[in-house]
C-alpha cells in the first residue's frame, strides 16, 4: 500500500511542534486572545489553550506569554497571515525549556 494510503495511527505518537497564534479582531467580536497549539508529527492538533489578553496582534501576545507563561519561549519571529475569511492572524514557533 503507498504511504499516501496508509491509516494514520489512532492517536498522535510525537507531539513535534508547538506554535503561538495571535489575531487581529478584524470582526469586532471583541474578543482578544492568543492560542497555543501543538501537533504531531504528521501535522494533526494533539492539544491547545487559550487565553485572553488586553489587545490584539504580536506585542500584546509577547506581553501576556511574558506575564502568563513566563517560561515558554518564542523561538520564530511572528508571521502575518490572512485568512480567507480575511482574517489577520500571527503565527510564531515557541518551545518550552528542556527538563534537566
Amino acid at each position: 500500500m503507498p504511504d499516501s494510503h496508509r491509516p494514520l495511527p489512532p492517536r498522535p505518537v510525537v507531539q513535534a511542534r508547538m506554535f503561538l497564534t495571535c489575531y487581529r479582531d478584524t470582526f469586532d467580536y471583541g474578543w482578544h486572545h492568543v492560542d497555543l497549539f501543538v501537533h504531531d508529527d504528521v501535522g494533526r492538533e494533539v492539544n491547545w489553550v487559550h487565553w485572553t489578553v488586553e489587545a490584539d496582534g504580536p506585542e500584546a501576545a509577547d506581553a501576556s506569554v511574558t506575564r502568563e507563561e513566563p517560561q515558554l519561549r518564542r523561538t520564530t519571529p511572528w508571521e502575518h497571515h490572512l485568512s480567507v475569511v480575511g482574517q489577520d492572524y500571527w503565527t510564531a514557533e515557541a518551545e518550552w525549556p528542556e527538563a534537566g
